[in-house]
């Protein structure tokens, strides 16, 4: 048994903020490779939402704000695996199956990286350009301790030294943008 992220919808703005939304409980991988040709300068709207806070689910190939760690059968990982090695074939190029593979085992053993946590526990990425390079930071979330005074599910730990300036984006733009 091994650990996958896996999709994650608390509420409805992932329908917003991207382009195609996961749906919850696909496996997914950060997805980082998907914006590789892309100028991350000049991104705008909704492409820029998944390249700036999207995982990319296994199933849709739509994005996810948070994913959870979640056990995974060798048939499930093998079944994410070989969707994203078609989806880097037919979406990206990639010479031949095998080197598609090769490039989805890299993808899926560096998702697996990310959950050496309980299951259970919330993933959010936050990804960023420094110095000509993409930067991905991964946060996690776990539940608090069950106590009646404390209405909170998840906790959030500022961490010194990473302070973005916080963006604020105009969601009725985002979704009146064309899908």
């Amino acid at each position: 048994m091994t650990k996958l992220p896996r999709t994650l919808r608390l509420d409805a703005s992932d329908a917003v903020v991207f382009d195609r939304a996961a749906a919850p409980g696909e496996w997914a991988v950060p997805g980082g490779f998907h914006f590789w040709d892309d100028d991350l300068e000049a991104l705008a709207g909704k492409r820029r939402q998944a390249f700036r806070g999207g995982f990319l689910g296994l199933a849709s190939f739509g994005w996810s704000t948070l994913v959870e760690v979640a056990e995974a059968t060798p048939a499930e990982r093998e079944a994410a695996l070989a969707a994203l090695a078609r989806h880097i074939r037919d979406a990206f190029g990639a010479p031949d199956d095998a080197a598609a593979r090769t490039a989805a085992e890299e993808e899926i053993a560096f998702a697996e990286s990310l959950c050496e946590h309980p299951p259970g526990t919330v993933i959010a990425v936050a990804r960023s350009v420094e110095d000509g390079a993409t930067r991905e930071r991964f946060r996690t979330l776990h539940r608090r301790p069950a106590d009646r005074n404390a209405l909170p599910v998840f906790s959030i730990v500022a961490t010194e030294g990473e302070e973005d300036a916080p963006e604020h984006p105009d969601l009725t733009r985002l979704a009146e943008e064309p899908r």
